[in-house]
């Protein structure tokens, strides 16, 4: 069993940044992929970033550039630092693994940019 435990949300003004955490209860070299996901209200759950094994590193296109997904192997976290924040980036943030087949899900935290 995996948890993930996501942190690091709030409100923030057009233009601010964010860091949100991601603290597996187990190592993350056994859950890679880890990936960060994000849902608008009304919308569907999209992925934002993952980060692979081999430190592979993806990013859908509307947050290339402004947000960097990195890892902290001692501490068992994931981090998606926010940049450049947009109204559009509101929504809940949820992290995300796979292990032995089985996904796994945080509770999610919510980022609302407004002025």
């Amino acid at each position: 069993q995996v948890q993930l435990v996501e942190s690091g949300g709030g409100l923030v003004q057009p233009g601010g940044s964010l860091r949100l955490s991601c603290a597996a209860s187990v190592s993350i070299f056994s859950i890679k992929p880890m990936a960060w996901y994000r849902q608008a209200p009304g919308k569907q759950r999209d992925l934002v970033a993952s980060i692979t094994s081999g430190g592979l590193i993806s990013y859908t296109d509307s947050v290339k550039g402004r947000f960097t997904i990195s890892e902290d192997n001692r501490k068992n976290t994931v981090y998606l630092q926010m940049n450049s924040l947009k109204p559009e980036d509101t929504a809940v943030y949820y992290c995300h693994c796979r292990q032995y087949g089985m996904d796994y899900w945080g509770k999610g935290t919510l980022v609302t940019v407004s002025s």
